[in-house]
């Protein structure tokens, strides 16, 4: 069978960003013309464009933020393709959050810990076969299915209702995943009050309209700006 080298170079084109001409990193994709781009370079570049910056389409004439979600397939075939990115912008993340004494995400914590685990195995010569392999694969779905996100970055959040036609939450304080997004909160609050569709919600942080695909931890960071 035949096969072919294709340099990283000659696919370069499909995996960067055109608007930081870096790999994409939080991959995020627009849903009108499935054109990617980094997550922060887009969200930034759509506060002040309604437009795809690649085709000039309009995404929204309003709310483009609601018109665009993180893309996990691309990303993960960027990390694939392109050697130490992936530890790379771990690194990064956890400098990130240390400089600003800040804890680092379960999330994150994870992909450094399983990378760590999968170098160190191949260092000492050990090898597993399948069989064992994909029972302690299950075994760490079962217990990560089980946990309910109970170990990850937690945010407390107050819901105020700022709309005379809805009544507002008997519990306005709630606890929950960083990695939640905002159309996770639509639809709690949809169950909560009996509304027919999550879609006639909008949540607003600083009186900014959130997209359905941030999630708190993002929200936390990009957002909200009166951190003690």
């Amino acid at each position: 069978m035949l096969t072919r080298k294709i340099k990283l170079w000659d696919i370069n084109a499909h995996i960067t960003c055109r608007l930081c001409s870096g790999y994409l990193i939080d991959a995020t994709t627009v849903t009108e013309c499935l054109h990617t781009f980094c997550r922060s370079c887009l969200v930034k570049y759509l506060e002040e464009n309604n437009t795809c910056p690649t085709c000039r389409i309009v995404i929204h004439q309003s709310h483009p933020l609601q018109y665009i979600g993180h893309d996990r397939t691309m990303q993960d075939i960027v990390y694939k393709l392109v050697p130490g990115l992936q530890e790379a912008e771990m690194k990064k993340q956890r400098e990130f959050y240390h400089k600003l004494g800040m804890e680092v995400p379960g999330d994150v914590k994870g992909e450094t810990c399983s990378t760590k685990q999968h170098l160190d195995s191949h260092r000492n010569g050990e090898t597993k076969t399948d069989e064992n392999s994909n029972k302690e694969t299950s075994e760490e779905k079962q217990e990560e299915d089980n946990d309910y996100h109970r170990s990850d970055e937690q945010v407390s959040i107050c819901l105020e209702c700022n709309s005379s036609k809805l009544r507002g939450l008997k519990r306005k304080w709630i606890r929950c995943s960083a990695q939640a997004t905002v159309l996770h909160l639509k639809k709690f609050i949809a169950k909560k009050l009996n509304l027919s569709s999550f879609n006639e919600l909008d949540i607003l942080c600083n009186e900014e309209i959130l997209g359905k695909d941030h999630t708190l931890k993002f929200v936390v960071v990009t957002r909200w700006r009166f951190k003690v």
